[in-house]
């Protein structure tokens, strides 16, 4: 049997609230802010519903949303903008879940969404998950630095375990996890049924005693 745990880390639990707490996370590229259903929605939808769009600078043509996002999600394709409210909806009123809207700093402009979720302070165990991006923002280094940051702030609120995990045919996932510097632990069969079909899953985490070095390796290539 393990030794028990230092009482300062035993007291980290107290702190934590069920509901993780707003935050604002600030980058260089991105800005992370709670989900707000009335101010971003229609935005995220321009993003991701397969049209053609321009933010700033960047423009993608039209293109298949089921491919490019949705494939690998629990919901979605959404075909309008109640669709994804409603799919948004049910995040934001989770009792231990964070949705955060991913925006590009240089326009303020929705680009993608990613929570924190299935938080268990008691463990001092939390998952970053329900990501998606737009194509707008697919391949900008967003995805990159809005995990930095999140696993920034996880760990300082003192957190000893972040995962991450997808289904395990998500090859794009999977490869982001490991380059962000998750560790791969295995394959959980038949987690979910996901849209109708079985999901099985890949687990990867971090863990606290990692983030130091890590999180220097994730701002070099950031």
């Amino acid at each position: 049997m393990s030794d028990p745990l230092p009482t300062d880390v035993l007291a980290r639990r107290e702190r934590l609230p069920v509901k993780p707490a707003s935050v604002v996370l600030t980058g260089e590229r991105v800005v992370l802010r709670p989900l707000d259903l009335d101010q971003h929605v229609a935005a995220l939808f321009a993003v991701s519903n397969g049209t053609a769009i321009t933010v700033g600078a960047r423009s993608v043509a039209a293109y298949d949303a089921e491919e490019r996002i949705w494939r690998w999600m629990k919901g979605g394709p959404h075909a309008e903008v109640p669709a994804l409210r409603a799919y948004l909806a049910a995040q934001v009123a989770s009792a231990d879940m964070l949705p955060m809207v991913v925006l590009d700093r240089a326009t303020s402009h929705p680009v993608g969404v990613a929570a924190f979720m299935s938080n268990a302070p008691g463990d001092l165990r939390i998952e970053l998950g329900s990501i998606w991006y737009g194509p707008i923002a697919q391949g900008t280094g967003a995805s990159r630095e809005a995990t930095r940051l999140m696993l920034e702030h996880a760990f300082g609120l003192g957190y000893r375990r972040v995962e991450w995990k997808c289904d395990s045919r998500n090859e794009r996932s999977r490869s982001a996890a490991l380059s962000y510097g998750f560790t791969f632990e295995g394959v959980q069969q038949c987690h979910y049924i996901v849209k109708g079909k079985n999901r099985d899953t890949a687990w990867y985490r971090m863990l606290d005693h990692e983030w130091p070095q890590l999180r220097g390796d994730a701002k070099r290539t950031g």
